[in-house]
């Protein structure tokens, strides 16, 4: 992915964009009814442009995209809503191509990351040093 893509894309992400790192209570019925705190975690964008929504599932390669159902009827004066979402594993992933570029949803960006690799600060090998990135990529002059 090219850097311009990335930084579109994180740019997208923190206006349109939700990320949800949180444990819920959850009942397993295949282990009788028991109540596990699960976590949920997801990034999503939700447009009502669909060749956006198409073209960001085509660039990053993975997730998926669909349109936005209702429980009930569509009312009529709601334009269409289209949705991009990855989940899990692939939401570490695109947390990490998101994060040097993402500044409004940083933080919940680095939720995701620390919950997947909690001792990536102990070890002194964050995913990538900010200023030095944006100096290597002359993102900012």
């Amino acid at each position: 992915m090219e850097i311009a893509e990335a930084a579109y894309i994180a740019g997208l992400f923190d206006g349109e964009g939700c990320v949800t790192c949180k444990q819920k209570k959850t009942k397993r019925a295949d282990r009788g009814g028991k109540v596990y705190n699960q976590w949920y975690i997801r990034c999503e964008i939700v447009l009502t442009d669909k060749d956006v929504i198409t073209g960001l599932h085509e660039t990053l390669g993975f997730g998926w995209s669909a349109e936005k159902k209702y429980k009930i009827k569509r009312p009529s004066h709601y334009k269409r809503q289209w949705r991009w979402c990855c989940g899990y594993r692939d939401a570490l992933q695109f947390a990490k191509l998101m994060w040097p570029y993402a500044q409004v949803k940083l933080h919940k960006l680095e939720q995701i990351i620390d919950h997947y690799e909690p001792r990536a600060q102990e070890l002194g090998d964050n995913v990538v040093d900010l200023e030095t990135e944006r100096i290597i990529r002359r993102v900012w002059p």
